[in-house]
């Protein structure tokens, strides 16, 4: 993304995004015809997207989950946050301590304004509109630099959203991660997850659908060794990286993606 443009402000109902898509797999209220449509379609050549959507939230919740109570995490910053829903990334962590500080940054300007709506009285969290590459305008924002100590370890959150940005020496994954980790203080944590397909046809089609669909707002559905990339110098926890479904189920009988046509893969990592 170039340096200092401008994201837009206005919401297009005719256009889907993939912030109201997934608001749509996940059972809210969030969404226009467009956006169930292009669910639709997709769902004729990847049926699993729904369950998938599902098991990819409440993948974000265990983890959260489990930095609060098992490492003491207390900041998070959650790029790409997309639409409210239950139980969300500050409600998780600020069960187990309510003094838990979240800021949200998603480009899509429906998120920003029912997130700001919904976290008004909420003093500890917050929501900016920014594009999840600026990773500058991201960490020097004034609601950022209320919230987030960045001498202190702070869990950063890429969950489900690089799918949704083109490879770039810039702006790709990779880039995003190095700017983004050159920040942190030793002991902070990555998570990381997107959607691949070890099926060169599913990638083709679904990169291709959601770039038409979402006017270009899309990257590509990548490989499972993509995404071990991104985690490259990073001291990855147990199980490792893995479909999310089985990453520390709460339960053994925790629901599982039962197809695999395409799945939500990564992990979370610690820096040293």
């Amino acid at each position: 993304m170039q340096p200092g443009k401008q994201l837009s402000t206005s919401i297009d109902a005719a256009v889907p995004t993939a912030a109201r898509m997934y608001d749509h797999y996940l059972g809210g209220k969030d969404n226009y015809a467009a956006d169930r449509a292009a669910c639709e379609e997709l769902d004729k050549v990847v049926p699993s997207t729904r369950a998938l959507a599902l098991n990819n939230r409440r993948f974000l919740q265990r983890v959260v989950k489990t930095l609060t109570q098992e490492f003491g995490i207390r900041q998070f910053l959650d790029h790409g946050s997309g639409l409210p829903t239950q139980d969300n990334v500050h409600q998780v962590a600020q069960r187990v301590d309510p003094t838990a500080h979240v800021v949200y940054v998603d480009n899509d300007p429906m998120v920003l304004v029912h997130g700001r709506a919904l976290l008004e009285q909420d003093e500890r969290t917050t929501v900016i509109h920014a594009d999840m590459r600026e990773t500058e305008a991201i960490f020097t924002h004034e609601d950022t630099r209320r919230l987030i100590d960045f001498s202190q370890p702070v869990a950063v959150l890429f969950n489900s959203v690089f799918h949704c940005i083109p490879d770039s020496d810039t702006d790709g994954p990779q880039a995003v991660v190095r700017r983004v980790t050159e920040r942190l203080a030793p002991g902070s944590f990555l998570v990381m997850c997107q959607l691949v397909s070890e099926d060169p046809k599913v990638r083709e089609f679904v990169t291709d659908f959601m770039d038409k669909a979402t006017q270009g707002h899309w990257g590509r559905v990548r490989q499972e060794k993509d995404v071990a990339s991104f985690f490259e110098g990073t001291d990855i926890l147990d199980p490792g990286l893995v479909e999310v479904s089985t990453w520390r189920p709460d339960t053994e009988v925790a629901p599982r993606q039962l197809t695999q046509e395409w799945i939500e893969f990564g992990g979370v990592a610690r820096l040293s």
